[in-house]
């Protein structure tokens, strides 16, 4: 397997460090004195091994190494024009699949039980996802990119939609960026489905750590029966395919509230407490009752000197609506 394109990230949720896995054809560049780093362009071809397995827990996961599944699965981030071969092991006892949103494929690589693209349990399989820049096509219409926000999931666990997978566990963010978008400096996935956060308990965060001042980009997406928002305090960005304004006269709208259904996804990036500092902010979905049954986390921005103002690690609570 090429891991050259690969780095590691450290996403911070409650108390536990958890480190997760991501394929990033982004390289890595010193951004000293250069200001942000940039996506360069596509055109590469990547092969990557990921492993389906039932955790001990119940649920289900995506990982790049074995024994190492989580929920929601590595994000995998590519540049427009890449290729990616992805060698799917199903180490479960059910057939399993792996289906993506928003990208190229051919019907080999559906993922679906209908076109016998699905994997058998203890098979592998191979499934390649293409993705393309914008371009003109041939009667002068304009096609547009695959660069954005997407996720993939299981189609078959359960019923052929995949329903039980997905309320297991099998999901995950892809992204996919245009040459000269700009990068952050660490990525967090917040997944809503049905009443749950990333599949934890109630009241449980997930929470995400920074420091003033960091570039974190946020991938959202939703799963389940249930329509959401998806709300963070102290932070906004523009609903626009990045969530950055390109100049003063873009005409994006700046919110801090996005609605999203079952299969939506978006993401935006922000500076860690621009304009706000430090401070333990709330994030959640701002259908009441569903707040108030526990879809809430913390977007813990510290200082530089690591704390944070009026946050007590030992209080369970800290805003979670106990």
């Amino acid at each position: 397997m090429d891991r050259r394109g690969f780095n590691r990230r450290v996403l911070l949720g409650g108390a536990a460090v958890a480190t997760s896995t991501s394929l990033s054809l982004a390289p890595e560049v010193s951004t000293a004195a250069a200001g942000p780093r940039t996506a360069p362009a596509g055109g590469e071809t990547r092969h990557m091994k990921l492993y389906i397995e039932e955790l001990a827990d119940g649920q289900m996961g995506y990982g790049l190494e074995k024994g190492r599944a989580t929920v929601p699965g590595p994000l995998i981030e590519l540049n427009e024009g890449d290729t990616l071969h992805i060698e799917v092991e199903n180490t479960m006892d059910v057939a399993a699949s792996l289906h993506v949103h928003g990208l190229d494929y051919e019907i080999t690589s559906d993922g679906t039980r209908m076109n016998k693209s699905h994997v058998e349990p203890g098979a592998t399989r191979t499934y390649t996802w293409r993705t393309h820049a914008p371009g003109r096509r041939a009667d002068g219409t304009w096609r547009p990119g695959s660069a954005g926000y997407w996720h993939y999931h299981d189609h078959v666990v359960g019923t052929d939609h995949g329903t039980g997978g997905l309320r297991k566990g099998l999901f995950g963010p892809v992204i996919v960026r245009r040459k000269g978008d700009i990068l952050p400096d660490r990525t967090v996935t917040v997944v809503f489905n049905d009443m749950l956060i990333n599949n934890r308990p109630a009241h449980s965060g997930p929470d995400f750590e920074a420091t003033v001042g960091d570039r974190v980009e946020w991938i959202v997406i939703t799963h389940g029966e249930f329509y959401h928002t998806f709300h963070m305090h102290g932070h906004r960005w523009a609903d626009n395919r990045t969530g950055l304004l390109t100049g003063p006269d873009d005409p994006s709208q700046v919110i801090d509230n996005k609605i999203c259904g079952p299969a939506d996804s978006f993401g935006f990036q922000v500076i860690a407490g621009e304009g706000v500092g430090a401070g333990a902010w709330m994030y959640h979905c701002h259908v009441q009752s569903h707040s108030d049954m526990g879809m809430v986390g913390l977007f813990l921005v510290k200082k530089a000197d690591g704390t944070i103002p009026g946050y007590d690690p030992g209080d369970h609570g800290h805003g979670h609506g106990h």
